[in-house]
Protein backbone atom coordinates (compact mmCIF):
# COMPACT_ATOMS: atom_id res chain seq x y z
CA UNK A 1 0.00 0.00 0.00
CA UNK A 2 1.42 3.66 -0.98
CA UNK A 3 1.89 6.64 1.18
CA UNK A 4 -0.78 8.43 1.90
CA UNK A 5 0.12 12.19 1.19
CA UNK A 6 -1.25 14.61 4.52
CA UNK A 7 -2.54 16.85 1.40
CA UNK A 8 -5.48 15.23 1.06
CA UNK A 9 -6.60 16.57 4.12
CA UNK A 10 -6.17 20.58 3.89
CA UNK A 11 -7.72 19.53 -0.05
CA UNK A 12 -11.08 18.74 1.82
CA UNK A 13 -12.05 22.39 1.79
CA UNK A 14 -11.93 23.91 -1.81
CA UNK A 15 -10.56 27.81 -0.98
CA UNK A 16 -8.76 30.03 1.78
CA UNK A 17 -11.75 32.00 2.48
CA UNK A 18 -13.80 28.70 2.80
CA UNK A 19 -11.17 27.47 5.81
CA UNK A 20 -11.04 30.88 7.31
CA UNK A 21 -15.27 30.11 7.96
CA UNK A 22 -14.58 26.82 9.07
CA UNK A 23 -11.38 28.01 11.15
CA UNK A 24 -13.82 30.67 12.75
CA UNK A 25 -16.56 28.34 13.94
CA UNK A 26 -14.65 25.29 14.80
CA UNK A 27 -12.81 28.03 17.47
CA UNK A 28 -16.73 28.58 19.16
CA UNK A 29 -19.37 26.51 20.35
CA UNK A 30 -21.76 27.66 18.14
CA UNK A 31 -22.04 30.92 16.11
CA UNK A 32 -24.27 32.83 14.22
CA UNK A 33 -24.30 33.54 10.40
CA UNK A 34 -24.19 38.02 12.54
CA UNK A 35 -21.03 37.31 14.25
CA UNK A 36 -19.15 35.55 11.42
CA UNK A 37 -19.88 38.94 9.20
CA UNK A 38 -18.37 40.41 11.92
CA UNK A 39 -15.25 38.14 12.57
CA UNK A 40 -14.50 37.62 8.91
CA UNK A 41 -15.29 40.85 7.19
CA UNK A 42 -17.12 39.22 4.04
CA UNK A 43 -19.66 40.30 2.68
CA UNK A 44 -23.39 38.46 2.76
CA UNK A 45 -23.19 36.93 -0.30
CA UNK A 46 -20.01 35.90 0.36
CA UNK A 47 -20.58 34.34 3.45
CA UNK A 48 -24.35 32.80 2.57
CA UNK A 49 -22.06 30.96 -0.28
CA UNK A 50 -19.87 29.93 1.81
CA UNK A 51 -21.94 28.62 4.45
CA UNK A 52 -23.93 26.85 2.23
CA UNK A 53 -20.67 25.24 0.55
CA UNK A 54 -19.79 24.18 3.91
CA UNK A 55 -23.18 22.76 5.19
CA UNK A 56 -23.69 20.67 1.43
CA UNK A 57 -20.17 19.22 2.29
CA UNK A 58 -21.31 18.10 5.98
CA UNK A 59 -18.50 19.82 7.76
CA UNK A 60 -20.73 22.22 9.48
CA UNK A 61 -24.66 22.15 10.50
CA UNK A 62 -27.45 24.20 11.41
CA UNK A 63 -28.11 24.03 15.00
CA UNK A 64 -30.97 26.15 15.82
CA UNK A 65 -32.04 29.68 16.41
CA UNK A 66 -30.05 32.59 18.56
CA UNK A 67 -31.96 35.10 20.77
CA UNK A 68 -33.52 37.75 18.62
CA UNK A 69 -32.31 41.33 18.91
CA UNK A 70 -35.44 42.89 17.05
CA UNK A 71 -35.86 41.00 13.86
CA UNK A 72 -35.50 37.51 12.68
CA UNK A 73 -33.93 35.11 15.23
CA UNK A 74 -30.82 33.98 13.57
CA UNK A 75 -29.39 30.56 12.47
CA UNK A 76 -26.72 29.47 14.67
CA UNK A 77 -23.80 27.25 12.76
CA UNK A 78 -21.77 24.75 14.58
CA UNK A 79 -18.88 22.07 13.84
CA UNK A 80 -20.48 18.45 12.27
CA UNK A 81 -18.66 16.23 14.70
CA UNK A 82 -19.57 13.25 12.78
CA UNK A 83 -18.08 14.73 9.40
CA UNK A 84 -14.74 12.59 10.29
CA UNK A 85 -12.96 10.27 12.22
CA UNK A 86 -9.09 10.85 13.44
CA UNK A 87 -6.43 8.40 15.53
CA UNK A 88 -4.35 9.68 18.08
CA UNK A 89 -0.92 7.90 19.20
CA UNK A 90 1.05 8.70 21.76
CA UNK A 91 5.04 7.61 21.86
CA UNK A 92 6.59 7.94 25.30
CA UNK A 93 9.29 6.43 27.73
CA UNK A 94 6.82 4.99 29.95
CA UNK A 95 3.45 4.20 27.82
CA UNK A 96 1.92 4.46 24.64
CA UNK A 97 -1.76 4.98 23.90
CA UNK A 98 -3.85 4.55 20.25
CA UNK A 99 -6.89 7.00 20.65
CA UNK A 100 -9.85 7.12 18.52
CA UNK A 101 -12.13 10.54 18.66
CA UNK A 102 -14.50 12.38 16.32
CA UNK A 103 -13.95 15.85 14.58
CA UNK A 104 -15.35 17.11 17.76
CA UNK A 105 -12.22 15.49 19.80
CA UNK A 106 -15.01 13.19 21.59
CA UNK A 107 -12.96 9.97 22.69
CA UNK A 108 -14.95 6.84 21.25
CA UNK A 109 -12.14 4.34 21.81
CA UNK A 110 -9.02 4.23 23.44
CA UNK A 111 -6.10 1.41 24.06
CA UNK A 112 -2.50 1.92 25.87
CA UNK A 113 0.86 -0.29 25.91
CA UNK A 114 3.23 -0.33 28.28
CA UNK A 115 5.94 0.61 27.30
CA UNK A 116 8.60 -2.65 28.45
CA UNK A 117 11.98 -3.62 27.30
CA UNK A 118 10.67 -6.08 24.45
CA UNK A 119 8.04 -3.01 22.82
CA UNK A 120 10.21 -2.24 20.33
CA UNK A 121 8.79 -0.54 16.87
CA UNK A 122 8.57 -3.91 15.20
CA UNK A 123 6.52 -4.78 18.13
CA UNK A 124 4.44 -1.62 18.62
CA UNK A 125 3.75 -0.86 14.94
CA UNK A 126 1.86 -4.00 14.09
CA UNK A 127 -0.12 -3.72 17.91
CA UNK A 128 -1.30 -0.17 16.45
CA UNK A 129 -2.41 -1.02 13.16
CA UNK A 130 -4.45 -4.15 15.09
CA UNK A 131 -5.94 -2.04 17.10
CA UNK A 132 -6.85 0.52 14.80
CA UNK A 133 -8.13 -1.47 12.62
CA UNK A 134 -10.17 -3.01 15.29
CA UNK A 135 -11.92 -0.08 16.52
CA UNK A 136 -12.96 1.49 12.91
CA UNK A 137 -14.42 -2.31 12.71
CA UNK A 138 -16.22 -1.73 16.06
CA UNK A 139 -17.57 1.50 15.31
CA UNK A 140 -18.22 0.83 11.65
CA UNK A 141 -16.23 3.43 10.28
CA UNK A 142 -15.14 3.10 6.68
CA UNK A 143 -11.38 3.81 6.41
CA UNK A 144 -12.38 6.97 3.59
CA UNK A 145 -14.32 8.73 6.87
CA UNK A 146 -11.08 8.68 8.63
CA UNK A 147 -9.43 11.90 8.34
CA UNK A 148 -5.94 10.69 9.35
CA UNK A 149 -3.48 9.77 12.39
CA UNK A 150 -1.55 11.77 14.76
CA UNK A 151 1.34 10.61 16.57
CA UNK A 152 3.06 12.62 19.58
CA UNK A 153 6.35 10.57 20.65
CA UNK A 154 9.24 11.51 22.29
CA UNK A 155 11.64 13.83 20.86
CA UNK A 156 13.99 14.36 18.79
CA UNK A 157 11.84 14.15 15.64
CA UNK A 158 11.97 15.24 12.55
CA UNK A 159 7.80 16.25 11.75
CA UNK A 160 8.29 17.12 8.02
CA UNK A 161 9.96 13.27 7.31
CA UNK A 162 7.75 11.87 10.01
CA UNK A 163 10.74 9.97 11.59
CA UNK A 164 11.28 9.24 15.55
CA UNK A 165 15.25 10.14 15.39
CA UNK A 166 16.90 9.39 18.52
CA UNK A 167 15.00 9.72 21.70
CA UNK A 168 16.74 9.22 25.20
CA UNK A 169 15.57 6.57 28.07
CA UNK A 170 13.34 4.06 25.93
CA UNK A 171 13.01 0.29 27.96
CA UNK A 172 13.54 -1.32 24.37
CA UNK A 173 16.00 -0.97 22.00
CA UNK A 174 15.60 0.06 18.00
CA UNK A 175 13.92 3.37 18.82
CA UNK A 176 16.43 5.44 16.46
CA UNK A 177 15.68 6.87 13.07
CA UNK A 178 12.00 4.74 13.08
CA UNK A 179 9.69 6.22 10.24
CA UNK A 180 6.74 5.92 12.23
CA UNK A 181 4.63 7.89 9.94
CA UNK A 182 5.57 5.88 6.40
CA UNK A 183 5.16 2.29 7.88
CA UNK A 184 1.65 3.63 9.52
CA UNK A 185 0.44 5.07 6.77
CA UNK A 186 1.26 2.33 4.40
CA UNK A 187 -0.57 -0.42 6.59
CA UNK A 188 -3.70 1.96 7.48
CA UNK A 189 -3.74 3.52 3.79
CA UNK A 190 -4.73 6.89 5.98
CA UNK A 191 -2.56 10.59 5.85
CA UNK A 192 -0.25 10.45 9.21
CA UNK A 193 1.67 13.13 10.88
CA UNK A 194 4.10 13.66 13.42
CA UNK A 195 5.31 15.75 15.94
CA UNK A 196 7.14 15.32 19.72
CA UNK A 197 4.45 14.83 22.66
CA UNK A 198 4.74 18.04 24.26
CA UNK A 199 4.12 20.09 21.00
CA UNK A 200 0.92 18.01 20.70
CA UNK A 201 -0.24 18.02 24.31
CA UNK A 202 -0.13 22.02 24.25
CA UNK A 203 -2.20 21.66 21.13
CA UNK A 204 -4.98 19.31 23.21
CA UNK A 205 -5.43 22.05 25.83
CA UNK A 206 -5.18 24.92 23.84
CA UNK A 207 -8.12 23.57 21.70
CA UNK A 208 -9.79 22.41 25.24
CA UNK A 209 -9.19 25.94 26.42
CA UNK A 210 -10.34 27.82 22.55
CA UNK A 211 -12.93 29.77 24.18
CA UNK A 212 -11.49 31.21 26.93
CA UNK A 213 -8.82 34.62 26.27
CA UNK A 214 -5.49 33.08 27.46
CA UNK A 215 -3.16 33.09 23.89
CA UNK A 216 -0.04 32.12 25.26
CA UNK A 217 0.19 28.92 27.05
CA UNK A 218 3.21 27.21 28.07
CA UNK A 219 3.53 23.25 28.84
CA UNK A 220 5.95 21.16 30.40
CA UNK A 221 5.84 17.47 30.81
CA UNK A 222 7.76 16.41 33.83
CA UNK A 223 8.59 12.50 33.48
CA UNK A 224 11.82 10.51 32.94
CA UNK A 225 12.86 14.23 31.22
CA UNK A 226 11.49 16.90 30.55
CA UNK A 227 9.73 18.42 27.87
CA UNK A 228 8.43 21.82 26.81
CA UNK A 229 6.21 23.26 24.49
CA UNK A 230 4.39 26.76 23.70
CA UNK A 231 1.65 27.89 21.84
CA UNK A 232 0.67 31.66 20.84
CA UNK A 233 -2.38 32.96 19.66
CA UNK A 234 -3.30 29.19 18.85
CA UNK A 235 -0.11 27.87 16.69
CA UNK A 236 2.90 26.25 18.08
CA UNK A 237 6.06 27.52 18.36
CA UNK A 238 8.76 26.04 16.54
CA UNK A 239 12.90 26.25 16.82
CA UNK A 240 15.73 26.16 14.12
CA UNK A 241 15.68 22.42 15.73
CA UNK A 242 13.18 20.19 17.54
CA UNK A 243 13.60 21.93 21.47
CA UNK A 244 11.39 19.76 23.38
CA UNK A 245 13.68 18.39 25.45
CA UNK A 246 15.74 21.46 25.31
CA UNK A 247 14.12 22.67 28.72
CA UNK A 248 15.78 19.81 30.57
CA UNK A 249 19.08 20.63 29.72
CA UNK A 250 18.71 24.30 31.43
CA UNK A 251 21.62 24.64 34.12
CA UNK A 252 20.82 25.79 37.21
CA UNK A 253 23.76 24.79 39.70
CA UNK A 254 26.96 25.11 37.56
CA UNK A 255 29.48 23.11 39.47
CA UNK A 256 26.37 20.86 39.41
CA UNK A 257 26.45 16.60 39.16
CA UNK A 258 26.81 14.84 35.90
CA UNK A 259 23.80 14.66 33.48
CA UNK A 260 23.27 10.62 33.41
CA UNK A 261 23.60 11.29 29.59
CA UNK A 262 27.16 12.04 28.66
CA UNK A 263 25.78 14.54 26.33
CA UNK A 264 23.92 16.29 28.85
CA UNK A 265 25.12 19.14 30.70
CA UNK A 266 26.71 19.45 34.15
CA UNK A 267 23.77 20.86 36.54
CA UNK A 268 20.99 20.25 34.29
CA UNK A 269 17.69 20.87 35.80
CA UNK A 270 17.01 17.20 34.65
CA UNK A 271 19.62 15.46 36.95
CA UNK A 272 17.73 17.03 39.57
CA UNK A 273 14.10 17.56 39.00
CA UNK A 274 13.46 14.33 37.25
CA UNK A 275 11.92 10.39 37.92
CA UNK A 276 15.70 9.39 37.80
CA UNK A 277 16.78 12.55 39.90
CA UNK A 278 14.04 11.22 42.10
CA UNK A 279 15.09 7.44 42.27
CA UNK A 280 18.97 8.51 42.15
CA UNK A 281 18.31 10.49 45.28
CA UNK A 282 16.20 7.93 46.90
CA UNK A 283 18.39 4.75 46.18
CA UNK A 284 21.58 6.58 47.81
CA UNK A 285 19.52 7.33 51.03
CA UNK A 286 18.84 4.56 51.43
CA UNK A 287 22.32 3.09 51.01
CA UNK A 288 23.64 5.48 53.59
CA UNK A 289 20.63 4.14 56.35
CA UNK A 290 18.57 6.28 56.54
CA UNK A 291 15.39 5.61 58.39
CA UNK A 292 12.28 5.41 56.01
CA UNK A 293 9.64 3.04 55.41
CA UNK A 294 11.74 2.72 51.79
CA UNK A 295 13.60 0.02 53.55
CA UNK A 296 10.73 -2.17 54.00
CA UNK A 297 9.76 -2.06 50.52
CA UNK A 298 12.75 -3.35 48.93
CA UNK A 299 15.67 -5.67 49.70
CA UNK A 300 18.14 -4.12 47.30
CA UNK A 301 18.11 0.20 47.12
CA UNK A 302 18.49 -0.08 43.48
CA UNK A 303 15.38 -1.82 43.49
CA UNK A 304 13.60 1.60 44.88
CA UNK A 305 11.45 3.00 42.19
CA UNK A 306 9.39 5.76 41.17
CA UNK A 307 6.03 3.92 42.47
CA UNK A 308 7.69 2.80 45.49
CA UNK A 309 8.73 6.61 46.65
CA UNK A 310 4.73 7.90 45.87
CA UNK A 311 3.75 5.21 48.08
CA UNK A 312 6.21 6.22 50.76
CA UNK A 313 4.85 10.12 50.42
CA UNK A 314 1.04 9.17 50.49
CA UNK A 315 2.15 7.74 53.81
CA UNK A 316 3.76 11.09 55.06
CA UNK A 317 7.31 9.46 55.00
CA UNK A 318 9.74 12.10 56.22
CA UNK A 319 12.40 11.35 53.88
CA UNK A 320 9.77 10.72 50.50
CA UNK A 321 8.69 14.19 51.80
CA UNK A 322 12.07 15.25 51.78
CA UNK A 323 12.92 13.58 48.56
CA UNK A 324 10.26 15.32 46.44
CA UNK A 325 10.05 18.63 47.79
CA UNK A 326 13.63 19.39 46.94
CA UNK A 327 13.04 18.01 43.37
CA UNK A 328 10.25 20.05 42.82
CA UNK A 329 12.12 23.41 44.32
CA UNK A 330 14.56 22.31 41.37
CA UNK A 331 11.68 22.21 39.25
CA UNK A 332 10.15 25.26 40.29
CA UNK A 333 13.79 27.67 40.05
CA UNK A 334 13.48 26.29 36.66
CA UNK A 335 9.65 27.26 35.83
CA UNK A 336 10.90 30.44 37.22
CA UNK A 337 13.64 30.87 34.45
CA UNK A 338 11.06 30.13 31.89
CA UNK A 339 8.56 32.53 33.55
CA UNK A 340 10.60 35.25 32.88
CA UNK A 341 11.81 34.59 29.71
CA UNK A 342 8.69 33.56 28.13
CA UNK A 343 6.04 35.65 30.09
CA UNK A 344 3.39 33.32 29.44
CA UNK A 345 -0.47 33.64 30.56
CA UNK A 346 -0.55 30.41 31.77
CA UNK A 347 1.17 27.23 32.54
CA UNK A 348 0.21 23.83 32.10
CA UNK A 349 2.40 21.10 33.75
CA UNK A 350 1.63 17.39 32.97
CA UNK A 351 3.02 13.87 33.58
CA UNK A 352 3.89 11.98 36.14
CA UNK A 353 5.59 13.75 38.23
CA UNK A 354 2.87 15.31 38.69
CA UNK A 355 0.02 12.97 38.26
CA UNK A 356 2.04 11.47 41.58
CA UNK A 357 0.00 13.88 44.26
CA UNK A 358 -0.14 17.93 45.01
CA UNK A 359 2.87 17.90 47.39
CA UNK A 360 5.30 18.28 43.37
CA UNK A 361 2.76 20.81 41.83
CA UNK A 362 2.34 22.76 44.54
CA UNK A 363 5.99 23.24 46.11
CA UNK A 364 6.85 24.12 42.19
CA UNK A 365 4.48 26.45 41.36
CA UNK A 366 4.85 28.10 44.81
CA UNK A 367 8.65 28.50 44.05
CA UNK A 368 8.45 29.82 40.38
CA UNK A 369 6.13 32.39 41.40
CA UNK A 370 8.40 33.98 44.58
CA UNK A 371 11.22 33.86 42.14
CA UNK A 372 9.60 35.55 38.81
CA UNK A 373 10.85 39.06 38.10
CA UNK A 374 7.80 41.18 37.67
CA UNK A 375 5.62 39.44 39.82
CA UNK A 376 3.06 40.39 41.48
CA UNK A 377 1.85 42.96 38.52
CA UNK A 378 2.64 39.99 36.06
CA UNK A 379 0.07 37.27 36.91
CA UNK A 380 0.13 33.83 35.71
CA UNK A 381 -2.17 31.09 35.97
CA UNK A 382 -0.73 27.61 36.72
CA UNK A 383 -2.62 24.10 35.89
CA UNK A 384 -2.22 20.32 35.63
CA UNK A 385 -4.31 20.43 32.60
CA UNK A 386 -7.95 19.86 31.23
CA UNK A 387 -7.08 16.25 29.99
CA UNK A 388 -4.09 14.57 31.88
CA UNK A 389 -2.90 11.77 30.54
CA UNK A 390 -5.35 11.61 27.61
CA UNK A 391 -3.43 15.36 26.30
CA UNK A 392 -0.43 13.63 24.25
CA UNK A 393 -2.68 11.25 22.30
CA UNK A 394 -5.90 13.79 21.99
CA UNK A 395 -3.22 16.54 21.06
CA UNK A 396 -2.30 14.25 18.11
CA UNK A 397 -5.59 14.07 16.67
CA UNK A 398 -6.00 17.74 17.07
CA UNK A 399 -2.74 18.08 14.58
CA UNK A 400 -4.65 16.24 12.18
CA UNK A 401 -7.70 18.67 12.41
CA UNK A 402 -5.81 21.96 11.82
CA UNK A 403 -4.81 20.20 8.52
CA UNK A 404 -8.52 20.82 7.15
CA UNK A 405 -7.99 24.78 7.54
CA UNK A 406 -4.45 24.80 6.41
CA UNK A 407 -3.53 26.88 3.04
Amino acid sequence: MLLVNVDVISERISNRKAKEVYELITRQTTVSKIDLLDQSGLTVSTLTRLLEELTSQGLILESGFGASTGGRRPILYEKNPAYAYIFGVEISRTLSKLVLVDLGMNKLDTKSWAMTEVMTPEVLIPLIVEEAQRMLTQHQIPTSEVLGMGIGAVGPVDRLSGVILEPSYFPASGWRNVEICQRLSQELGIPTLLDNGANTAILAESWHQRTRSFKHLLYIHAGVGLRSSMVSEGKVIYGAVDMEGSVGQMIIQTDGVAHRNQAGNYGALESYASLYAIEKAARSALKKGKSTILSHMVEDPEQVSYVHIMEALQKNDPLAVEIVTEAATYFGIGLANLLNILHPEKVIIGGPLISGGELFFQTATQVAIRKTYYYPAYQVVFSKGQLGDEALAIGAAVMVMNQLVKA
